[in-house]
């Protein structure tokens, strides 16, 4: 089912320090700092009408669509996955950044309909994302380093009281954890 007539249809490739834009009704490509400045400049001359289809990207992503959400524009963020399906099922085979924003906006133009627009998620997702990210990279550290010093006699005292202050650090992350939880009766 296509998306609804009268709106303005917006495909946005998404990387660390370029956005690649396709406004699908001039079938035009621009670029852009991926810089919170240049997102809002750009949103600020795009009518409201203006549907905007993201590929999720780690967190690259994230400035455009709460900048657009909060300016009130409709964002539509896909899963990569989804994304790369409907590539092949049109018959695309370069994967280059026109071509993807591209192929977001052909997305959204033909599947809208079928889509939920994105809203932000609530507050406390933030906080539990962010204390499982530092707790990950924690504990990704501390496996690794034991590993590269499991061999370094001369350093075992000290080493072993790093380790027992990473320990300690990871319990502060659990307890915030289970914190934000409760406070978000969860």
């Amino acid at each position: 089912m296509a998306m609804q007539v009268g709106k303005l249809i917006v495909g946005a490739d998404v990387a660390k320090a370029e956005l690649v834009i396709h406004h699908d009704d001039r079938d035009e490509i621009i670029r852009l700092k991926n810089s919170k400045l240049e997102i809002r400049r750009w949103l600020k001359q795009q009518p409201l009408n203006t549907a905007i289809a993201v590929e999720a990207t780690n967190v690259y992503h994230l400035d455009l669509v709460e900048l657009a959400h909060s300016l009130g524009f409709e964002v539509y963020v896909i899963d990569g996955f989804q994304l790369s399906n409907y590539r092949k099922s049109v018959g695309g085979r370069v994967k280059t950044d026109p071509s993807d924003a591209r192929l977001l906006s052909r997305f959204l133009k033909n599947e809208g309909e079928d889509l939920r627009p994105w809203s932000p998620p609530p507050a406390v997702y933030g906080k539990l994302q962010s204390l499982l990210r530092r707790r990950a990279a924690l504990v990704t550290a501390r496996t690794a380093m034991t590993q590269s010093w499991a061999n370094e006699s001369l350093l075992k005292a000290a080493f072993e009281t790093f380790v027992k202050s990473i320990d300690r650090l990871d319990q502060l992350i659990q307890k915030k954890i289970k914190e934000v939880l409760r406070d978000a009766g969860l």
